[in-house]
């Protein structure tokens, strides 16, 4: 269902597996209790009881703690996006799903999303989160062309990213407060674009025969 990239890396077991869980879940309090900008790999170490190199040596920076933190929340989960019944209400829901995540407190995914900027570490873990989460929503692409709301051929990671591409940018980068119509407004939009064969890879040309 995933690439190789976003497969999950073999969690290690024994004394390694009892200090990831403690440092993890010192991360999580950390965020918690002092938020992103108060994240730090000395607050951590010493909430988990582990020494500043050991935290250092593994995780690097915070945001290899965020990255492997998500990963560890996500990695084994059998999340499946719902199915209402029409594409439009899928993309609302996953929405909502998106939206909810984001304005969680705390937010793993919106910290995650502003370590990706400093740290490679993060950017790799949140690139590993979309390909994922993504490759798994592709089944909702597949239930709309199978029920005839969709053409053929349409593009499912296209779709996908248009959907969800204008929560992202209102939280991410416009800041606005969360709008509960927004995860709506932005499914339908893109379910219209879709129905009207928008995101069909390699449309014939103008004027060729269809």
């Amino acid at each position: 269902m995933t690439s190789e990239s976003a497969r999950p890396r073999r969690r290690p077991g024994g004394r390694t597996g009892r200090v990831r869980a403690q440092v993890l879940d010192a991360v999580r309090a950390e965020l918690a209790e002092r938020g992103y900008d108060g994240l730090g790999l000395d607050g951590v170490a010493a909430r988990a009881g582990v020494h500043r190199a050991t935290v250092y040596r593994r995780w690097r920076d915070v945001g290899g703690l965020l990255a492997d933190l998500l990963e560890a929340t996500t990695s084994d989960d059998d999340w499946q996006p719902q199915d209402t019944g029409s594409l439009q209400g899928d993309l609302t829901v996953l929405n909502q799903e998106n939206l909810a995540a984001m304005t969680a407190q705390p937010s793993i995914a919106a910290a995650l999303i502003a370590a990706s900027f400093r740290s490679e570490e993060a950017a790799r873990g949140l690139r590993r989160l979309w390909e994922d989460r993504y490759a798994r929503c592709e089944v909702i692409v597949g239930r709309a062309v199978r029920r005839g709301e969709l053409p053929a051929g349409t593009d499912a990671p296209a779709l996908l990213v248009a959907a969800t591409a204008p929560l992202y940018h209102h939280l991410v980068l416009l800041r606005t407060p969360p709008d509960p119509a927004l995860p709506g407004q932005a499914a339908r939009a893109a379910a219209l674009a879709a129905f009207a064969g928008a995101f069909v890879k390699d449309p014939p040309a103008a004027g060729a025969p269809g």
